[in-house]
C-alpha cells in the first residue's frame, strides 16, 4: 500500500514535468497535443470523420504552419507573441475515447467466435 502509493507520487511528478515539457515544445510549433494523434489509425480517421469541419480545417492549418515554421527554422512565438494556444484542448479525444470503447466492447462480444 506505502509502496504503491510513493509509486503514484513519484509517477505523478514525473508525468506534470514531462507534460510541461511537451506543452513547451508545441507552443515553438503552435500545435496542439491532439494534433500529434496519427490520422491513419482507423481510430483517429473515425473520429476526424465525425468532427466538425472547423476542427479538421484548424488542425491542418496548424500542422502546415508548423511545418512551414519548422522549415525556416522559425519559432511560432516570434510571430505571436503572447497567444494563448490552448496546447491541451480537447476537440476529437472525447470521441476517440468512444469508439476506442465501442470497438473494445464489440471485440469482447465477439471474442467467443474466434
Amino acid at each position: 500500500m506505502a509502496l504503491r502509493l510513493i509509486t503514484d507520487k513519484a509517477i505523478n511528478f514525473a508525468a506534470k514535468y514531462y507534460q510541461k515539457a511537451v506543452a513547451m515544445e508545441l507552443t515553438k510549433t503552435g500545435l496542439r497535443y491532439e494534433d500529434l494523434l496519427n490520422e491513419q489509425e482507423n481510430d483517429v480517421a473515425e473520429a476526424l470523420s465525425m468532427a466538425d469541419k472547423d476542427v479538421i480545417t484548424a488542425r491542418t492549418r496548424r500542422t502546415k504552419r508548423a511545418t512551414d515554421l519548422h522549415l525556416k527554422q522559425k519559432n511560432f512565438n516570434d510571430y505571436a507573441p503572447g497567444v494563448d494556444q490552448e496546447t491541451f484542448k480537447v476537440e476529437i479525444y472525447d470521441d476517440l475515447l468512444k469508439i476506442r470503447a465501442r470497438n473494445q466492447e464489440h471485440a469482447l462480444l465477439n471474442a467467443h467466435q474466434k
